[in-house]
């Protein structure tokens, strides 16, 4: 993007943004993968840190921290555990990615043309973003939740394959076992999602000309700054998200055993805060925290550069 600000809603034909949204995708993925597994093991932990005397009878691993829980893993799984889960979070992040932006540019362009009833332009970032993570976060919550349940196990394999999980949890929990706790992710992610873009699209055009910023431009800045101020707020519903993903047949099979049974969003937030206060509904914050900034920031920073190269090919391309 341009040092002058331009919206991202301007930029890019739909193939370009259907494949830079793709490609960023698929390398942030990759590159947060060992934080993301260390955040689940920590959001389904479910016994206090701080009261040695909770540990005594507690079936599997206890985790303090995120570096601990990480050395944790490669000690107990090897330094491939901090990648469990990672082939379908791959294909979520690739097909999150693509949905994601091309709703929002789609969306974006779509307001554009209410004049004279045209909001905001923070107002058109919040809506478009809210509209474009809800619906990538609905079509690819199947791959969540399979990310998810891989992440949890330990050393005593659930599943044994992507195609064995499927198979599975369509066998033994009908089509609406891929879906437990899509309510929380939504509610989760729309206004996620509508901080994010609303805080990022305010921040970008004057971060963007400050060239003394990582990689020359303001985009990385702008999305640690918008990723973190949204991922707080809505933290709790993504911990609820978590609890209720592994609910079913495979509950206690996971690498903690420990796990209460959930029903519903609501009632997994009264009875998390009835039996491990507020805090309980902040387990794993920081390594969230940790991993939101260089997700968000390599997300958009690898989206802005792919969109810039991919239009610069297809100017080549068309000269020749």
């Amino acid at each position: 993007m341009s040092a002058g600000g331009e919206h991202l809603k301007d930029e890019g034909t739909r193939r370009q943004v259907v494949l830079a949204g793709g490609i960023a995708g698929l390398v942030s993925r990759f590159c947060i993968a060992p934080l993301d597994v260390v955040k689940i093991r920590l959001q389904l932990q479910i016994h206090s840190l701080s009261d040695p005397a909770s540990h005594k009878d507690v079936k599997g691993p206890v985790y303090k921290g995120t570096l601990s829980t990480m050395r944790a893993i490669i000690r107990q799984e090897g330094i491939t555990g901090l990648w469990k889960g990672n082939v379908p979070a791959e294909l979520m992040y690739v097909c999150y990615g693509a949905v994601q932006f091309t709703t929002y540019r789609t969306v974006n362009q779509l307001l554009t043309q209410l004049d004279p009833y045209r909001l905001p332009a923070t107002a058109e970032s919040f809506v478009s973003g809210a509209f474009a993570g809800g619906l990538a976060t609905a079509t690819t919550y199947p791959l969540d939740l399979l990310r998810t349940r891989f992440a949890a196990q330990g050393t005593e394999r659930v599943y044994k394959s992507l195609l064995d999980s499927v198979r599975e949890i369509s066998r033994r929990e009908g089509r609406m076992g891929f879906f437990r706790g899509c309510s929380a992710a939504v509610g989760q992610i729309v206004p996620y999602m509508g901080l994010f873009f609303a805080t990022y699209e305010s921040l970008r055009p004057s971060l963007s000309g400050h060239y003394d910023l990582p990689f020359g431009s303001g985009d990385a800045a702008a999305g640690i700054i918008a990723s973190v101020l949204a991922k707080t707020g809505v933290f709790p519903l993504d911990l609820v998200r978590k609890r209720l993903q592994v609910q079913g047949p495979t509950r206690s099979l996971y690498v903690h055993r420990n796990i209460p049974e959930y029903r519903g969003v609501f009632a997994t937030i009264a009875l998390i805060l009835r039996t491990q206060g507020i805090r309980g509904l902040y387990r794993g914050l920081t390594v969230s925290l940790l991993k939101a900034a260089p997700a968000s920031a390599v997300t958009m920073w690898t989206y802005e550069e792919s969109l810039k190269l991919l239009r610069k090919w297809d100017v080549a391309a068309e000269k020749d």
